[in-house]
């Protein structure tokens, strides 16, 4: 098993320095971002995707570094029916499989996305209560129409480039549960898509991850590590469904996830959130979740994704790093 890092957290760093800090935290990982949300500035694309030699030298520098490359992530709405967002995502995905083919790198880390309810929506739909009729309309739209034929050309891509496409189950996407996984593999018929299985969106959603990954098998292909923090104490007042999020100040220099969108600010006492690894579960967890991953696959990577907001980048990352390593060795991984 490699255990390592989603250098995203690192985006102020060079490449170089990056990969150096990895491995001074005794990591042997990386996952290197390639698009979707946001820049990839440790990694030249069309370098890469021009020359020989270029992809020579990048390989290199993990070589020198004593890390192997074993994800590239492009997470975005590539169904976004907004047209400042959805294609250039689709696009950017598209292409990251191509580059992963190019670099010899097996896995490709993404999230499903999102239509819009009806054929002339400009905004993204999420029903995840469909009591009403009118919201299975909807459902069927998305899948049928937009999500199902989408996924059945990535899964053709995928499956040419002997690269394995992995879906986060992620809030505000198609594709958030172990069954909206499983359906959408079903319906496309994938040998080439699976899941990433990170643990924090499944916690607040009430799920228990190691039996989701006992759930999957063999469609889940690759793994983060990142915590989610539960506050019970907000969650009796505001549930796990809490939208009292707010906008980011124009003069904070909000973060823009394509288009015109730009990432909100969670609220001051949220009903949960993500920490570093061992700072929402202890080794009760992380333990037994390594060896389910292991079970599945030996050679499986789990890469740190560090969005805990108490702690900066080299602490939060040292963290994660230690408790990982740590439930690693206790579970004989």
């Amino acid at each position: 098993m490699k255990l390592g890092a989603y250098t995203a957290c690192l985006h102020d760093r060079s490449l170089d320095e990056t990969l150096k800090i990895l491995g001074e935290l005794g990591l042997t990982s990386a996952e290197i971002n390639t698009g979707g949300f946001i820049a990839a500035p440790h990694i030249p694309i069309d370098d890469i995707l021009a020359s020989a030699g270029a992809r020579e030298d990048y390989l290199g520098r993990y070589t020198q570094a004593g890390i192997t490359l074993t994800g590239l992530n492009v997470n975005g709405n590539p169904l976004n029916p907004d047209p400042l967002v959805g294609p250039k995502h689709a696009e950017d995905l598209r292409r990251t499989i191509e580059l992963a083919a190019a670099l010899g790198v097996k896995r490709v880390v993404t999230m499903s996305g999102l239509p819009g309810g009806e054929r002339d929506a400009r905004v993204a739909n999420w029903v995840v209560n469909p009591w009403d009729s009118q919201y299975l309309d909807i459902l069927d739209h998305q899948w049928n129409e937009v999500a199902i034929p989408f996924w059945r050309d990535i899964q053709s891509r995928a499956a040419a480039a002997d690269v394995k496409v992995c879906i986060e189950m992620h809030p505000h996407n198609l594709v958030f549960n172990p069954a909206t996984l499983r359906r959408l593999v079903e319906q496309t018929n994938a040998t080439h898509v699976g899941a990433e299985l990170d643990p924090s969106h499944l916690f607040w959603q009430g799920m228990d991850p190691v039996a989701v990954v006992d759930y999957l098998g063999d469609l889940v292909f690759h793994a983060a590590a990142k915590d989610t923090r539960i506050n019970a104490d907000n969650v009796r007042l505001f549930g796990v469904l809490d939208d009292r999020f707010t906008r980011t100040p124009a003069d904070r220099n909000p973060l823009n996830l394509g288009g015109n969108n730009t990432l909100n600010q969670w609220p001051e006492n949220p009903s949960w959130q993500f920490v570093a690894v061992g700072r929402g579960h202890g080794d009760e967890f992380w333990v037994p979740f390594l060896q389910a991953l292991h079970r599945v696959d030996p050679d499986m990577a789990v890469n740190i994704e560090h969005e805990d907001t108490e702690l900066d980048q080299i602490e939060g990352l040292r963290l994660a790093a230690e408790n990982l390593i740590a439930a690693a060795t206790k579970a004989g991984v």
